[in-house]
Order: structure tokens, then C-alpha cells, then sequence
């Protein structure tokens, strides 16, 4: 059924370990953040034994070499994503940052009181909560668009709220992390286009799992972070069309983004170092650089139907299970993630009940609590998978998920035939 081997398996390390149950670990808590292969820890580790310095400014031969290694990451990172130009990656400390500085430095200077600001309910808080500090700052409005009963977002719903509301940002993420929805990024772009509004496209959960092409999406703004595809954590990237990132303000001050600096002012530097204040994430970028070639090579078709394979056998596994609810669209309609609830059963119930089993999966509201409100739910359980996932890994956490029902279902059981009885 899947296509990826266990040599790629092998490649992880952690994998290997087992848990504080004594259980080998199942890890399908992908979509918060993956593992990282040997390539990347090795890529990171000989930076630091052989070479590492600050970069840019320094004459000697270890600055030389960080900056060669830096700012190869940065052209790395430009042909994974198919951008013009290394002018148009900012290495940022993740998407939070990313889109952070996209809403203080293009919103600041762009959007004005009572201009809106358009979201989908199933945003990440990292997509929202900047625009609500914007907000405040300069009195625009933040709005939304619902989700249909399957989970997704029709075309005319997009459009007509882009007529009507006339936004000067369409901001969403090109797939939901609680539902794995895939939403239609080039079409609600161009849609976008026709009523004069810039994108951001949130890729977060796209990155570790699919090529992206920027100048496909034709996007204002693509953000993406390198822990959740492989990378390591501190590290992210925005993407931005070289003649709006020219146009906005240096967001952070201090070394490294400046040309000059006088007692009266300064004059900052072009890009990408505009945006890239301090020292930045070497080591960081030498890491993500290596995890983007390591994805390549395996190949993301490859890794698009290994994942699509192991959703859909836990997708249709859990619809047998009597009290167990899906949240989210069918398996053609998503990414490698399945939310569910059970009756009568909280979502950290679930999660540490399969702990016990040595599976690892996310309980909570997933830092999407408008989504979770929407949908009347205070929290749900997600199982994420990823390459390095095994048919097996998903059978256990059926059976898993079996017994927290049967157990569960017990004890109420028990608990009604008490109340009958006193």
C-alpha cells in the first residue's frame, strides 16, 4: 500500500527508541513538528565541529565559509520554492515571525483604518493573531469566511466575499492543521487578484509535504517553517515579491540590516538582509537546506502518496468505529492528517491512553480555537503522518483507539448501572 521503504525509516534515528510505556514509538504528531533525519543532523553538527562563525562580516576563513554555507542555504531554499530570486527569501525564526513581520512592516505602512483584513475560520492562531494586533494598531477589520459541512470552502463563497468586503489582504493557509484541508491556493489567488488584494499564503503545513512553486501561486507572500519539514526548530521563511519587500520597512533594527548608521539616523540594507536583523540562523539554514535536498531526494509524489496512503487507511478505520467522529473532509480532500473525537471522551483522555501504547499524537484545540468554536468542539485528538509512518504504526493506533472507546464505553456502563441501582 505505501511506497516508501524502511530505509528512509532508518534515516531517523529517534525512531528507533521506545517510550516511558516501554512501547516503540509511533510518532504521528507530524503536523506539530517532524523528526529530523541524519543528513540534517549531520549537515548541522559539521557545521559546528569545522567551521562555524558569524557571517557576512567577518575577513576570516571560518566567517568565509559560514557566509559560502549561509547563503547557499538561502539558494537552496530559492529553487525549492521556485522563487526569481535569493533577494525575495528572508530566513526568519519561523512562520509566527514570518507572518508577524509581513503584519508590522507591510501592514503598518499599507493598511489603513476600516480596511479588512480576510481569514478563513480554519486559520492557525499564527494567522490571526497578528492581524488582531494590527487591528488595534490601526483600527482595520479582521473577517472570516465559514467552512461548508465538508470541511471545505466553495469558490463563489471566496469570490463573494472578496467582491463584497473588498480586502486589502487575503491571508490563509494552503492546508488546515486540524482538518488537513487542502484549499485551492493558485485559484483563490487570482480570484484575490481580480479585486485588487494582496496574499499570504500560509505553507506550513504544505512545505514539509509537496513542491512549492511561488511564481505558480503568484502570491504577495509565502511563509513556511523548517521544523515541520524535517528541519530544525528556528528557523523559517518568508517569501515576497522583491519589488513589495523593497517597498516596506526594515521591521527589526540593528546589526546586520543596516548600510549606515549616523547620530541622526540610518540607512538600511538592501535585501534580503533588510529583514534579516542580528545574527541570523546559521546553523539554522545550513539545516533547513539540507532537510529540503533530503525531501527532494525521496521525492514528494512519492512522499504525497505514502501519506495519502496511511490518511485513508486510518480515515476509513475510524468511520468503522462506533463513536468515533472524523473531523475533517474524506482523504482526497486532505493531507496526511485525521482528527477525530470519541464520545464521551476528552481529546487529552485520548492522547495519553494511546501514550500508553507508545503512539504520539496532538490533544487540544490545535492553536485553532475559532475553528474548534465553529465547529462546537472544545478539543479533538489529530494522528499527522509523514514519510517515515508505517501501515503498522496506523493499525496500532486503531487498535489503540479501539480500546479508549471499549473502556471508556465500560465505565459509563458501569457509571449508569449505579445510578439505577442507588
Amino acid at each position: 500500500m505505501a511506497l516508501i521503504t524502511r530505509d528512509v525509516r532508518n534515516d531517523f534515528p529517534v525512531l528507533d527508541r521506545k517510550t516511558a510505556s516501554g512501547e516503540p514509538l509511533a510518532f504521528l504528531d507530524n503536523a506539530a513538528s517532524a523528526q529530523r533525519p541524519n543528513a540534517v543532523i549531520d549537515a548541522m553538527s559539521d557545521c559546528y565541529r569545522r567551521y562555524y562563525a558569524n557571517v557576512h562580516r567577518g575577513i576570516h576563513t571560518l566567517s568565509e565559509e559560514s557566509t559560502a554555507a549561509y547563503e547557499a542555504a538561502r539558494e537552496t531554499t530559492r529553487e525549492f520554492m521556485n522563487a526569481r530570486s535569493t533577494r525575495e527569501v528572508i530566513f526568519t525564526a519561523g512562520t509566527t515571525a514570518a507572518i508577524n513581520l509581513v503584519a508590522h512592516s507591510w501592514g503598518n505602512q499599507f493598511v489603513q483604518k476600516d480596511d479588512v483584513i480576510l481569514l478563513t475560520i480554519a486559520e492557525h492562531h499564527a494567522n490571526i493573531v497578528p492581524w488582531h494586533q494590527l487591528s488595534e494598531r490601526v483600527g482595520c477589520r479582521v473577517e472570516f469566511l465559514p467552512l461548508q459541512d465538508d470541511f471545505t470552502i466553495d469558490d463563489a463563497v471566496v469570490k463573494e466575499r472578496l467582491e463584497t468586503l473588498r480586502p486589502k489582504l487575503f491571508a490563509f493557509a494552503s492546508s488546515s492543521n486540524v482538518l488537513g484541508t487542502n484549499f485551492p491556493v493558485q485559484r483563490w489567488t487570482k480570484l484575490a487578484h481580480e479585486f485588487d488584494a494582496k496574499v499570504l499564503v500560509d505553507a506550513a503545513q504544505a512545505a514539509p509535504h509537496q513542491a512549492i512553486d511561488v511564481q505558480q501561486w503568484d502570491a504577495e507572500f509565502v511563509v513556511f517553517s523548517g521544523h515541520k519539514a524535517c528541519g530544525p526548530s528556528g528557523i523559517g521563511v518568508l517569501y515576497g515579491k522583491e519589488a513589495l519587500l523593497d517597498a516596506m520597512p526594515a521591521f527589526l533594527g540593528g546589526g546586520g540590516m543596516i548600510d549606515k548608521v549616523t547620530t541622526t539616523g540610518f540607512t538600511p540594507h538592501h535585501l534580503p538582509e533588510k529583514f534579516e536583523a542580528g545574527t541570523p540562523p546559521i546553523v539554522e539554514a545550513i539545516g533547513l537546506a539540507a532537510a529540503l535536498k533530503y525531501l527532494q531526494g525521496v521525492g514528494f509524489e512519492n512522499i504525497r502518496q505514502h501519506e495519502h496512503a496511511l490518511c485513508e487507511m486510518a480515515d476509513n478505520a475510524f468511520r468503522e468505529i462506533e463513536g468515533v467522529e472524523i473531523i475533517g473532509p474524506t482523504p482526497d480532500k486532505k493531507t496526511g492528517i485525521v482528527s477525530f473525537a470519541i464520545d464521551g471522551v476528552h481529546a487529552h483522555d485520548i492522547a495519553q491512553w494511546l501514550d500508553t501504547r507508545g503512539i504520539a499524537v496532538r490533544a487540544g484545540h490545535h492553536c485553532a480555537m475559532p475553528l474548534h468554536e465553529s465547529l462546537g468542539k472544545t478539543a479533538t485528538a489529530r494522528a499527522s503522518f509523514y514519510l517515515y509512518n508505517t501501515t503498522d504504526e496506523v493499525e496500532r493506533l486503531v487498535a489503540a483507539v479501539k480500546e479508549v472507546r471499549e473502556k471508556f464505553a465500560r465505565t459509563g456502563r458501569r457509571r449508569r448501572r449505579r445510578e439505577v441501582t442507588s
